[in-house]
Order: C-alpha cells, then sequence, then structure tokens
C-alpha cells in the first residue's frame, strides 16, 4: 500500500501532538510506503529525507509565512507526477489546515483516489475559521471532500459534522508511549532534576507542559500561584507567543521566584522532567485530546484539567484527574489542593489514570486501528465475500 500523507510540519522533532501522532502512527506501520508532504519552515531542513518507510518531501525556503502558501500549490502537483509513475492508494490529511487544503487540490487531480481526513485541532472551532479568513470555503470544502474522517475525540466528531462531513467517523485517540513514560526513574535522578531548575524537597511541583498560547492557559496557573501557599510553584515546559506575555505576568504579580520557565524540551526528556513533578496542571480553554494530560498520566502525576473539547473523553472527575474551571486562576488553586489534601485522593487519580493511559491509549493498539482504517478507506482495499 501507498500513502500520500499531507501535513502542516512533520515529526522531526516532534512540535505536537499531532506531529507525535503521526510519527509513531507511520513507524507502526511499516510494511506501507508512506509520502509525506510538508512545508520547509525552517532553514536547513533537507528537501527529501528518507526515514524508514517514510520518504520527507519538504516546500519551500525555510521562511514559514511563505513556505505554507507556496505548499499548498507546489506539492499537490509534485504528488500528482509521482503518482502518474505508481499510483497512490490513499491521500491522507493531518488536520485541516494547510495540509488539508494540499490533499484536497491533490485529490481534485486525481479524483478517484480517497481521501482521509484527520482531525487534531486543538484551537477553538471559531479560530480556525476566523484564521481561514477568504479562503474560508476550501476548509468546508476539505470536510466535504473527505470519503472518511478520523478523529482524536468525541468533540472534534462533532465540529466535524457541523464542517459539512456526511460519511463514517472513526474515534481514534492519540496515544502515549507507556513504557517510555511509566518506567520510574531513581530517587537521585528525581532530585537532581528538581535541584537543576531550582525545586526543593518541600516544593509542590506543579508541572504543566504546553504551547505557549493564550488556549493552553498558562496564565490561570500562575495567576492560581497567588492563591496557594508559597512552596506552590510552577514548572512551564514549553515555548510559543505568548511566553514574553506570562513572564511579565510573573514579575507582576511577584512570582518571579516561583516560576520556572523551561523553555523547549526534547521529547525524550519528558518523563524523567514529568516524574520530578508533582501534580500535572493545564487549564485549557480549549483542547482537541491532550496528548501532554496523557503523558502525565503515564508518568503517574494526578492530573488537573477543564471540562472542554476532547478532555472529558479521559478526565473523570475524582477518578483519572480532577476539574477546574476555564479562565478560573481559584478553581485551579482548589483543584491542586483538593488534590494534596484529601485523603487517599492522590493515590487514586495517579493509579486509575495509569490504568486508563495504559489500557486505552498505547500506541501500539492505535497504530493497528489506524492500519485498519487505511485499507477500509484505500480506493484498493480486498472486496470481502
Amino acid at each position: 500500500m501507498r500513502i500520500a500523507v499531507f501535513a502542516t510540519d512533520d515529526f522531526i522533532p516532534p512540535v505536537g501532538g499531532a506531529e507525535i501522532a503521526l510519527g509513531e502512527i507511520l513507524k507502526r506501520n511499516s510494511d506501507i510506503c508512506f509520502d509525506l508532504f510538508v512545508p520547509k519552515l525552517f532553514k536547513g531542513r533537507q528537501n527529501k529525507q528518507k526515514i524508514g518507510n517514510t520518504t520527507i518531501y519538504r516546500f519551500g525556503f525555510g521562511v514559514p509565512a511563505f513556505d505554507k502558501k507556496f505548499y499548498v500549490l507546489a506539492a499537490p502537483f509534485f504528488a500528482w507526477v509521482k503518482n502518474t509513475r505508481q499510483p497512490y492508494d490513499l491521500a491522507w490529511s493531518m488536520m485541516a489546515s494547510y495540509g488539508g487544503i494540499a490533499c484536497l487540490f491533490f485529490t481534485g487531480l486525481v479524483p478517484k483516489t480517497k481521501m482521509l481526513l484527520t482531525l487534531q485541532e486543538g484551537d477553538p472551532p471559531e479560530h480556525i475559521l476566523k484564521r481561514a479568513g477568504i479562503f474560508k470555503f476550501l476548509l468546508y470544502r476539505i470536510f466535504k471532500r473527505a470519503d472518511a474522517m478520523h478523529v482524536i475525540s468525541r468533540f472534534l466528531e462533532d465540529w466535524g459534522v457541523k464542517m459539512g462531513f456526511s460519511g463514517v467517523t472513526e474515534v481514534i485517540p492519540n496515544g502515549v508511549d507507556v513504557n517510555r513514560f511509566a518506567r520510574k526513574i531513581f530517587d537521585n535522578e528525581r532530585t537532581n532534576v528538581r535541584q537543576q531548575f531550582g525545586f526543593n524537597d518541600s516544593d509542590v511541583v506543579l508541572v504543566t507542559v504546553s504551547r505557549l498560547v493564550l488556549k493552553n492557559g498558562t496564565d490561570d496557573l500562575i495567576r492560581a500561584l497567588t492563591k496557594l501557599p508559597l512552596n506552590f510553584k510552577a514548572f512551564v515546559i514549553g515555548f510559543g507567543e505568548d511566553l514574553e506575555k506570562l513572564k511579565t505576568l510573573t514579575q507582576e504579580k511577584g512570582l518571579k521566584d516561583r516560576v520556572v520557565f523551561a523553555g523547549r524540551r526534547d521529547h525524550d526528556e519528558l518523563p524523567k522532567l514529568l516524574q520530578s513533578s508533582d501534580v500535572f496542571v493545564r487549564p485549557s480553554l480549549s483542547e482537541g485530546l491532550g496528548n501532554a494530560f496523557l503523558e502525565a498520566m503515564a508518568a503517574g502525576l494526578p492530573i488537573v484539567g477543564t471540562p472542554v473539547g476532547g478532555i472529558p473523553d479521559f478526565l473523570f472527575d475524582g477518578e483519572t484527574g480532577i476539574f477546574c474551571q476555564p479562565s478560573n486562576p481559584e478553581s485551579v488553586a482548589q483543584a491542586v489542593l483538593r488534590i494534596q489534601n484529601e485523603p487517599g485522593l492522590r493515590q487514586k487519580l495517579i493509579e486509575q489514570g495509569n490504568k486508563l493511559a495504559v489500557e486505552k491509549f498505547g500506541w501500539d493498539g492505535i497504530g493497528i486501528a489506524m492500519r485498519q482504517l487505511f485499507e477500509k478507506t484505500s480506493s484498493t482495499r480486498p472486496e470481502t465475500s
């Protein structure tokens, strides 16, 4: 089987949940030939790169604003040329974004090719539509053209239907590398990591891992510290457009000694950073699903999140995590204190959260489910008797 994949970024290194998912799914279907078409985005990246069963083709000059627009025109034509030599069995769009438009254009050139649309979007639907601007009609067209739709949460399934998709939807969540995140670090490693970032044994470290943008609610975590004892501190892992705003907020609230900005960290570092913390907190304003929550659960942390988007698919209040309310720092503080003070709750959340991550969100099972979806959607799938 040969699949043409269109996405806004590749998985080297992964910069978000969608890219992590893409890499994990491709890796776990090693007998399928994937051609991955993406914008170049960064200078120094190779135009063509072969990794296992996947060949990555990058379009542009390392200038994001230009590359994305160039990509949606160049990639479909390039894929069409390759298709004339050896046809693709399936065109797969990773998200309804630039990759979705490129996939739409490709299937316009090769109309008999079936199209699979995956929704991984974490931004609010109204923000996605606003960002599309005058090209909003193309966004709607992606949903109408898709032969099958894969979503990572029920929330995104509902959005897909509202956008015009009328076929059969498969809900297959993102996952977590359970073995890597659940492998316990030694006590001395935990101590060393905490010391490295300025935390001592008496500190309660509230860790968050995310893009530093408004929708992930990092500002509400910082504000929540003003309502918590002085030994409660925030460990902010990630980067994004709101970094300087968050640093300014930290200064204004007098929290310079209680907030550590760790910056962007390699994904391989996350297990030890999570296990060196005490509670995972991400008071999101919107969320497609939330890979970082699943990774924290696998790592053995109790989690605090909001009842928005796809989060209720895995966070059951008082069972696998604690809910706080969006845009409500006091609610964040109350959720954290409940975990720390309610007898037996912390251990219950850790055990049940870890069990859910292992049983439902392992990448191996998700890889198999995606393989079945590829075969079912493919224009060359075998006939059944």
